[in-house]
């Protein structure tokens, strides 16, 4: 087997091209487009890169074979963050071969040693950690769009390896063609009569405001919650909004205001994957036309609500019940829309986990962000240990995915032991 740095256009062709080759296959598998890959690769595009750095590698067998490909990068600003200097690695892709996988895993971790990092978190983005973040360990099944895809054997090829669990994530669906629980609806009606309380749904007009006012939410919300809180960016958010304001529709995004300040805000996006599956990566101009047509012929029929922010002041007010209450209103009217992916909430997060099953989510998927320490005699801890142990005192109920959670039990057979078989 050979390891190539990718360094030049043929090397960036081929990273592109690993996983469309391993999952030719595999028919859950969605391509992403290409130019989402490059753009968090390209220095002028990804900030990180002012205090930061990334490296990739392909890997090609003996018959000169693409077989895997690896990505490690990290932020120094970021990195400070952990107990150690924390790197990241993402973008794996390898066959069922554990020789092969330590192959990148080493590359990457060698890389990020000499640049002073200490261990390595992964499958990591290189930048914000709703898309591309973390291992599916359970729910094979066609992903979200932004939310990552992998065989079921990649768990064994990092946990050979020596990567530990750091932090749990789960995603739930909820069927809307079904009512939501009557308690649910009470709270809402309760809330949403307030009159110091107004609900107001996102509109193109005034984007700036709504950008800003979802820095305010997220910005309190998070600060307060976490210790390695890194503030959103009002810049980045824009770029974000019009990237994607193609498919966005104004009255899936709604906000709350208490006296006239932002309180809480829920953010869902068309699920752009139920297009890309046709797309093979590509957005040239036949395939703009085709994205048009499938989105103006609602081919897409389920959405994914990627961002969700309430300032702790106001949490257990009941707005976030409101807020869906006022969601129900606009998915009367897109009657194609079927289905409400919430991704995704972490195991340190338990009351955003009781929220969804109140509202009827069924646990759908569960991802896994793993760490490896360079030192294997180094302390370990998973991602905000005080939380956890808060959680395991205080919580005395369990959550669906301790009940029984077998998502996979009727998964089409399909063979993933050898390269040659794909």
């Amino acid at each position: 087997m050979t390891l190539i740095e990718v360094s030049d256009r043929k090397t960036r062709k081929d990273f592109i091209k690993v996983p469309k080759i391993l999952y030719k296959k595999d028919p859950f598998w969605v391509c992403p487009l290409d130019r989402d890959t490059e753009i968090v690769f390209d220095r002028g595009k990804n900030k990180l890169f002012a205090r930061g750095n990334a490296k990739r590698w392909i890997l090609r067998n003996d018959q000169n074979i693409l077989i895997g490909r690896i990505a490690a990068f990290y932020n120094l600003d970021l990195s400070a963050r952990n107990k150690q200097p924390t790197g990241g690695i993402g973008w794996f892709e390898c066959i069922n071969d554990q020789g092969a996988a330590n192959l990148l895993f080493d590359a990457a971790r060698d890389w990020l040693k000499d640049e002073g990092m200490e261990a390595m978190d992964g499958p990591v983005n290189f930048g914000s950690n709703e898309s591309n973040w973390g291992l599916l360990v359970a729910g094979f099944t066609q992903p979200g769009y932004g939310m990552p895809y992998n065989f079921p054997y990649y768990k064994e090829l990092f946990d050979n390896y020596g990567f530990r669990l750091y932090f749990q994530q789960y995603s739930y669906h909820i069927d809307i063609t079904r009512a939501f629980p009557e308690r649910f609806w009470k709270i809402a009606e309760w809330v949403a009569g307030k009159a110091e309380y107004e609900f107001r749904h996102a509109e193109w007009a005034h984007a700036e405001k709504y950008a800003q006012d979802i820095i305010t939410i997220f910005n309190k919300a998070w600060s307060e919650f976490k210790e390695d809180f890194v503030p959103m960016n009002l810049e980045d958010l824009s770029n974000t909004i019009q990237q994607a304001k193609p498919f966005l529709e104004e009255d899936l995004n709604w906000f709350v205001y208490h006296n006239g300040e932002p309180i809480a805000f829920y953010i869902i996006f068309p699920d752009a994957n139920q297009i890309l599956k046709h797309l093979n990566g590509k957005l040239h101009l036949l395939n703009k036309l085709r994205f048009l047509y499938y989105l103006k012929t609602r081919k897409v029929t389920r959405v994914r609500a990627i961002a969700a922010g309430v300032v702790p002041k106001y949490q257990n007010t009941g707005v976030e019940s409101g807020i869906f209450k006022h969601l129900e209103s606009s998915f009367k009217k897109k009657y194609w829309i079927t289905e409400i992916e919430l991704s995704w909430v972490g195991d340190f997060n338990p009351k955003m986990r009781s929220l969804y099953e109140a509202v009827g989510g069924k646990l759908a998927k569960k991802h896994q962000t793993l760490r490896y320490m360079f030192d294997p005699d180094a302390e370990f801890e998973r991602y905000m240990p005080e939380y956890m142990e808060k959680y395991k005192q205080h919580h005395t109920g369990k959550f669906q995915e301790e009940i029984n959670f077998q998502p996979d039990k009727d998964r089409p057979k399909f063979n993933y032991l050898k390269y040659k078989e794909l």
